[in-house]
């Protein structure tokens, strides 16, 4: 009698172009119903984000055996060693450091505060159930919350970093989008709620909004005067700076990583001697040197809309490594997640409370972390339409900063570990 293979079924789609072809599709179809077609998208979109549908649509490709998400070229090197380092550049480069300085030391206090309550809420939660359900946090999950950092100080680019840096395995780092979906937008829309309610709550707290006034007037007169429709060269520019820009990353990164792995003691242990690792350093460093540059002004044609749309991508390629039969395996994940943003926002709101800070900058304080550039101008724009610049200005900070912290506070997490 012939024994049943252990084999799995292969793939319907195998051929690495259909599946481009097929990824490509799925995220224009999926943001051209997003923009609300009918009411019945418009309606349905305003209950789930788009950035869900980008990583679940192509994870259910995977899931139904239309392709396999964890063979072929789609996600490296394209996306994770050439996408990746792309929109890290190119959002970065978008930061106006001079521009978020100049909307007052109140507002930047807030915002250190929540990415310093991001930090410390990873390591309580993970104290807390270390303590009481120690299976929660057993094994390699300290490397799914380091990831999960990373979106929550920065971005999807930030967590797709780190998820390379600790070698985060795909089902993990797909329950922990899951959390990020669950946990994030739920305090997103709390925090949209409580906008509506800004006048009254700012009132009761006794805070003083003189200075958001004063930021209406300057973004809108800044706005009037820069928009402009991008033109080819624009284009052209912009991905020749993005794609150029990490291809010498690249050469680069291979000779320093060899110097640091022969050189440098215990280099391993910090991933020193991993060239990915340097093409993400060297990628966000040269975006952020340029940000002090006239370069920043492509910003104006659309910059970051291609370095997101590099990142939306990458996301879709990431889906499509997971696996929907195993997401059930760690339903208290959630809790934790629950947890960890509940430390986080008791951060936030001692320090908000401390300067006597409106409730945007509470609201965006926490959103340019936990929202990034993607979500934080939603939320601004929702106390004035013409504060939505300021999310993006707090929330691509975070693009230059979350991966370096999300590394750091992987190393602690390792360490609580016992690895």
């Amino acid at each position: 009698m012939a024994l049943e293979s252990s084999e799995p079924a292969a793939a319907l789609i195998q051929n690495d172009i259909v599946i481009f072809g097929l990824i490509a599709a799925t995220l224009g179809l999926i943001f051209w119903l997003s923009s609300g077609p009918t009411p019945f998208w418009k309606k349905f979109f305003s209950w789930v984000p788009a950035l869900l549908l980008c990583y679940f649509v192509p994870a259910l490709y995977n899931t139904v055996g239309l392709i396999d998400g964890t063979q072929g070229a789609i996600y490296n090197p394209i996306s994770s060693r050439v996408l990746l380092p792309v929109a890290l550049v190119l959002l970065t480069l978008t930061i106006d450091l001079k521009g978020v300085l100049s909307l007052g030391p109140r507002l930047l206090f807030v915002f250190c505060a929540g990415t310093l309550g991001i930090v410390l809420g990873a390591i309580v939660a993970f104290q807390l159930f270390d303590w009481f359900l120690p299976s929660v946090v057993a094994g390699d999950v300290w490397k799914g919350m380091a990831a999960l950092s990373g979106s929550w100080i920065g971005g999807g680019a930030n967590m797709v970093a780190i998820r390379e840096i600790y070698g985060v395995d795909a089902t993990l780092f797909g329950q922990f989008a899951v959390v990020d979906v669950a946990i994030a937008n739920t305090w997103m829309a709390i925090l949209l709620f409580m906008a509506g309610r800004a006048a009254q709550i700012d009132a009761r707290s006794g805070a003083d909004t003189r200075a958001i006034d004063q930021m209406k007037t300057r973004l809108e007169e800044h706005e009037a005067a820069n928009a402009r429709i991008p033109t080819l060269t624009d284009l052209m520019v912009i991905i020749g700076l993005g794609f150029g820009i990490v291809g010498l990353a690249h050469a680069v990164a291979a000779p320093v990583s060899a110097w640091f792995g022969a050189n440098v003691p215990n280099a391993a242990r910090f991933s020193l001697d991993s060239s990915f690792v340097w093409v993400i350093v060297l990628s966000t460093l040269a975006g952020l040197l340029l940000s002090f540059t006239p370069v920043r002004r492509l910003e104006n044609a659309g910059m970051a809309k291609v370095g997101s749309a590099c990142l939306y991508f990458l996301i879709a390629s990431i889906g499509m490594q997971m696996d929907f039969m195993q997401l059930a395996d760690r339903p208290l994940l959630l809790l934790l997640g629950a947890v960890w943003m509940a430390v986080h926002v008791l951060v936030l709101w001692g320090a908000a409370r401390i300067v006597k800070a409106p409730l945007f900058y509470f609201a965006i304080g926490s959103q340019g972390n936990i929202g990034a550039a993607a979500s934080a101008p939603v939320v601004a724009a929702a106390f004035h339409p013409t504060l939505a610049p300021v999310g993006v200005l707090l929330g691509t900070v975070g693009y230059a900063t979350g991966t370096v912290i999300a590394y750091g506070l992987g190393q602690v997490l390792q360490r609580m570990a016992g690895g």
